[in-house]
């Protein structure tokens, strides 16, 4: 399979680099970043500069492709995927942005390809996890999904530090938040609803953030009860956050937002990604409740942990694509893929 990947960022070079190690993809990578491009230098995947916004130059890019990958940032995401529909290629992309699905979606219609967006972990693995522990039980059902990635070490008093983009983090900290409540889709407010819990002995607190759940509560409407998503974070952080989103304003300031987290916060790599899922259903007569526990760490100095397992995810999704596992016509739901089938792929190693 020849596939295309746009953006050499961290998570877009990971995918190239996992993909081209098996010998079954033939990768090229493009990026509008001189300074990304010579990270590559003698890298087993040719990589060109490419103005991602262009769509005559990402046409021309296309030529001789089966798939595309579209890592670069959201706002020319709809521009690389009108260009994969055009073009007939496979899309896959790593969005969290709700609003872009239904515009990605409306571009998948009838498509000859599969479009397969918001690979990665949030959206995407947890919605394939909540449909299979919800699976296992009788309604009526209570789901709870709660993620996090997080500094292994914190030393500040956010405890906190950048794992990701600043314009994601800005987005779930402010955005109305999906939600399922008396079996009917609803939005919740952001930094809301704080709960406190323990893992493995280390306490932790949850709060109603926007973005993480992609289609699943579309997907889901009517078979369960409540659902609800939470991004995890140390005791304490939300309280200051309110502080900086409400008090000082930033809920309404972007670029304030994103210019005191990139140069007060420190990028790490030593992180650990939080995976806590509950589901409380019936059993015959009973009562109970299934529980989902992971804590995912880096598996080498390069890359963060939250970085590995998006790649990871993406990678797996494009894999079963190759092998036929996914459908390779229209849109493609992450949770449309099952538990098993995910897990039992080479990339899913990263979450078992």
């Amino acid at each position: 399979m020849k596939v295309l990947v746009l953006g050499a960022g961290r998570v877009g070079g990971l995918i190239a680099t996992m993909l081209s190690r098996t010998g079954d993809f033939l990768v090229t990578v493009a990026d509008s970043s001189e300074e990304q491009l010579r990270r590559f230098d003698g890298a087993p995947f040719d990589a060109f500069w490419l103005d991602a916004g262009n769509a005559r130059t990402i046409d021309d890019a296309m030529a001789g492709v089966d798939t595309v990958i579209n890592a670069c940032p959201p706002d020319v995401h709809l521009v690389i995927a009108r260009a994969a529909r055009k073009n007939g290629l496979n899309y896959f992309d790593l969005s969290e942005d709700s609003k872009s699905l239904h515009d990605i979606r409306t571009i998948a219609k009838d498509a000859k390809a599969a479009f397969v967006p918001q690979c990665g972990l949030s959206p995407g693995f947890v919605s394939i996890v909540t449909r299979d522990v919800a699976a296992r039980l009788q309604p009526p059902l209570d789901i709870g999904v709660r993620v996090g990635a997080l500094p292994r070490y914190p030393t500040n008093r956010l405890k906190y530090g950048l794992t990701w983009n600043t314009d994601g983090l800005f987005s779930e900290y402010t955005e109305p938040c999906d939600a399922i409540r008396n079996s009917k889709r609803v939005t919740v407010e952001p930094l809301n609803e704080c709960e406190e819990l323990s893992l493995d002995g280390q306490a932790y607190e949850a709060f109603t953030t926007a973005n993480g759940l992609g289609s699943l509560c579309e997907t889901i409407e009517g078979e369960i009860r409540n659902l609800t998503f939470k991004t995890l974070r140390y005791p304490g952080h939300l309280e200051l956050i309110r502080f900086l989103m409400d008090d000082l304003g930033m809920r309404r300031r972007r670029d304030l937002f994103k210019t005191v987290f990139e140069n007060g916060l420190p990028r790490i790599h030593q992180d650990v990604v939080l995976i806590f899922i509950t589901v409380s259903g019936r059993q015959g007569q009973r009562v109970v409740q299934e529980s989902y526990v992971r804590k995912l760490y880096a598996e080498s100095d390069d890359h963060s942990a939250m970085q590995t397992v998006s790649a990871a995810a993406t990678c797996t999704m494009v894999d079963l694509l190759r092998n036929g596992t996914l459908t390779r016509t229209g849109y493609v739901r992450q949770e449309d893929v099952d538990l098993a089938t995910f897990t039992g792929n080479r990339f899913g190693h990263y979450f078992v």
